[in-house]
C-alpha cells in the first residue's frame, strides 16, 4: 500500500451530521420534474424512496467550488488525487417513513476507502454511510451506503470497456428523454454544481465525454419512480443499484422492471437507445 493510500485511509470513521426540515416544495419540484402533477403535499406525507436526496443538500461557499463544479478535494470526503468522481451504487434500508413536516439529522460516515487497479488505471472506491434519523427518534428512518469512485480522465484512443446487454421483454417499460432541461432541473434540485451534467463545453472538450452525463441519482429514481407508477402501493423495505455504463443526453433512454413470481422483490433496469444495459437495480418488498 503506498504512502497516499494509508492517507486516504485517515479519512475512515470521519463523521459529518447536517440538519434539516422536510419541506413541500421540494416534493411538489421533483413531482413535475418526473411528470407528475405538482402539487405541494400536505404535512404528514411520506416521501417516495430516494426523495430524502432533495434534503441536506451540499452547500458549499462559491469559494469553495474546484474547477469540475465540486467542492474542492478535502474536508469530509478524502482528496483523491484522481480526477474523474462518479457515484457507482447505492444500498438502502428503509425502516420507517420520511414525512413532510418531520425535523431531520443525517450521520455520516466514512465507511471504507479501498484503492485499486483497473483496465483504466487506479481506482479509488470509497463508502460512506448515511443514516437519517427523524423528530429526535434514537433509530433510523432509514440507512444508505453511497458508493463513490474515482479514476483516471480517458485516455485519447482507450478502448471503451465492453457493454453488457440488457435483458430482453421487460413487464414494464417507460422511454425517458434526457434534454438539457431535465438535467438541469435535477441538477438545480440537489443543488448539484458537477459541471458534467451541464456544461457541455466542459463534458466535451475537458473531459473527454460525447455529452451531457445523466445523474446516476437521476436514473435511479427514475427506476423507482416507474415501480411506483406501476404498484402505487407497494411498501419498499430496501433498495439497491449499481451503474454499469454512462448514460448520455444524446438520445432517449428505458427504464425496465420486472416483478418476481412472489411479488416480493423487483428487478430494475436502465437500457440505452442500443439497448445496453446502464444501470441494475434490485427492490425488496414488504
Amino acid at each position: 500500500m503506498n504512502t497516499d493510500t494509508l492517507k486516504l485511509q485517515d479519512w475512515v470513521g470521519r463523521t459529518e451530521t447536517v440538519a434539516d426540515a422536510i419541506t413541500a416544495t421540494p416534493c411538489a419540484a421533483l413531482a413535475a420534474t418526473l411528470d407528475h402533477s405538482p402539487e405541494r403535499p400536505a404535512q404528514g406525507f411520506a416521501l417516495p424512496p430516494l426523495w430524502h436526496w432533495l434534503y441536506f443538500l451540499p452547500l458549499h461557499r462559491q469559494s469553495e467550488i474546484g474547477p469540475d463544479g465540486h467542492a474542492r478535494r478535502g474536508g469530509f470526503l478524502p482528496p483523491v488525487p484522481l480526477p474523474r468522481r462518479m457515484w457507482a451504487g447505492s444500498q438502502f434500508s428503509f425502516h420507517s417513513p420520511v414525512r413532510v413536516g418531520d425535523a431531520v439529522r443525517r450521520v455520516s460516515t466514512i465507511a471504507n476507502v479501498d484503492e485499486k487497479s483497473g483496465r483504466t488505471g487506479p481506482l479509488v472506491f470509497v463508502k460512506v454511510r448515511h443514516e437519517v434519523f427523524c423528530n429526535g427518534s434514537p433509530e433510523p428512518a432509514l440507512t444508505e451506503f453511497h458508493d463513490i469512485v474515482y479514476r483516471e480522465a480517458a485516455q485519447p484512443g482507450a478502448a471503451a470497456p465492453p457493454p453488457q446487454a440488457a435483458p430482453a421483454n421487460p413487464a414494464w417499460q417507460r422511454t425517458i428523454t434526457p434534454d438539457d432541461v431535465l438535467l438541469f432541473r435535477y441538477s438545480a434540485l440537489t443543488f448539484n454544481g458537477h459541471r458534467i451534467h451541464y456544461d457541455r463545453r466542459y463534458v466535451t472538450q475537458v473531459e473527454g465525454y460525447p455529452g451531457l452525463v445523466v445523474h446516476g441519482p437521476l436514473i435511479a429514481t427514475l427506476l423507482m419512480d416507474l415501480l411506483r407508477r406501476q404498484r402505487p402501493d407497494a411498501v419498499v423495505r430496501s433498495f439497491e443499484f449499481r451503474a454499469v455504463r454512462p448514460t448520455f443526453d444524446l438520445h432517449p433512454f428505458a427504464v425496465n422492471g420486472t416483478p418476481a413470481a412472489d411479488g416480493k422483490t423487483v428487478h430494475l433496469w436502465a437500457q440505452d437507445h442500443e439497448g445496453w444495459l446502464t444501470m441494475d437495480a434490485t427492490a425488496s418488498l414488504a
